[in-house]
């Protein structure tokens, strides 16, 4: 049985903690100037707070209406530009465009049909230049490399370790 994060989320505020160090060290790095971002699976929204507070644009997607709740809450309290949206990612369908798709541990919980289709989805909506940020289980990671090699795009890592592929679109 899958772990029921909509019960954490109304029990804990705050649940999973502060954003992954991964993606704090890559908004570092790679400030993309007013960024629009999709952050896929975002929980309660440690990493979507994280990203609007350094003034980027998140449309934060989960299936929790909890974590959503909770999420918006937080982002209305500081003044944020957050769109929290309550959906299934196997059926989610990003619209317009985005400069960085985060997808911090949340592919792992599907299958690998569900899982690859997820990230299939997420292609044609980064922009030329834009990122695709995933951190996830090892062994997941090579399938997904192989979905990007076989994209009309070349897409090039930006980072790689044990759980994280980082990478970005050449146009």
């Amino acid at each position: 049985m899958a772990f029921d994060y909509e019960a954490l989320y109304r029990q804990q505020p705050n649940a999973l903690g502060e954003p992954s160090k991964d993606f704090v060290r890559f908004f570092e790095a790679h400030e993309p100037a007013k960024a629009r971002v999709l952050d896929l699976g975002c929980g309660q929204g440690r990493d979507a707070l994280f990203i609007a507070r350094r003034g980027h644009r998140v449309v934060a997607v989960d299936w929790s209406p909890s974590g959503i709740a909770q999420l918006i809450a937080d982002a209305e309290s500081e003044g944020l530009a957050v769109d929290g949206v309550v959906a299934d990612l196997t059926t989610y369908t990003p619209s317009g465009a985005f400069d960085v798709v985060v997808l911090d541990r949340t592919l792992h919980m599907l299958a690998e049909a569900k899982r690859l289709d997820v990230l299939r989805r997420c292609l044609p909506v980064t922009t030329p230049r834009g990122f695709i940020l995933i951190a996830d289980e090892k062994r997941n990671l090579p399938a997904m490399w192989d979905l990007f090699v076989a994209d009309r795009r070349e897409w090039h890592p930006v980072f790689e370790r044990r759980g994280a592929l980082f990478v970005q679109a050449s146009t």
